[in-house]
């Protein structure tokens, strides 16, 4: 029995590591050699928050800008996000405005749907080319729930990234 189930979407430009970030959190391993997601996967986890059992649904978006006119249908009943984007390659945060005009068109305004900024590929900071501070200020400044850098290959954040959305789902049911 769960005292909450949840459906999250997680969204971003190809390549940013949804699908590797979506396998760390369910088997807590590294797949260096994941394929591209052809439009969209969905996986589900049960998870402990504040002494509640919670089933996450996980619906993970291709990327590729041919897969983008699915998510609008698959947002629908969704509970919260995560965007995603690559520490190392700043086009793919650029790109956010585009991502949350496709999220934002799908949820009434009534509706409490925390999104967390997720700033994946931690461990190659010495190749990054978005700092953490300008992650934050981008995150702020659309006015999302949080931001959170992680790292798929070493699990760095992975599970405190789901939490925290969970956490913000949970407040908000």
């Amino acid at each position: 029995m769960y005292d909450a189930t949840f459906k999250i979407v997680i969204f971003g430009d190809a390549g940013c590591g949804k699908t590797t970030l979506t396998q760390r959190f369910l088997t807590n391993l590294f797949v260096s050699d994941s394929k591209m997601t052809i439009g969209v996967d969905f996986e589900v986890k049960s998870l402990v928050v504040d002494e509640q059992k919670v089933k996450l649904q996980i619906w993970d978006f291709g990327g590729e800008e041919r897969f983008r006119f699915l998510l609008p249908t698959y947002v629908r009943g969704a509970r919260g996000g995560l965007f995603m984007y690559d520490i190392t390659n700043y086009s793919s945060i650029a790109h956010i405005d585009d991502w949350l005009a496709v999220i934002k068109r799908e949820i009434k305004d009534e509706d409490q749907f925390p999104i967390i900024v997720a700033g994946g590929k931690a461990d190659l900071a010495e190749h990054r080319e978005v700092s953490a501070k300008d992650g934050i200020k981008i995150a702020k400044s659309r006015g999302v729930d949080g931001f959170i850098e992680c790292s798929s290959k070493n699990g760095e954040n992975v599970e405190k990234l789901f939490e925290a959305l969970t956490r913000s789902m949970l407040n908000n049911f």
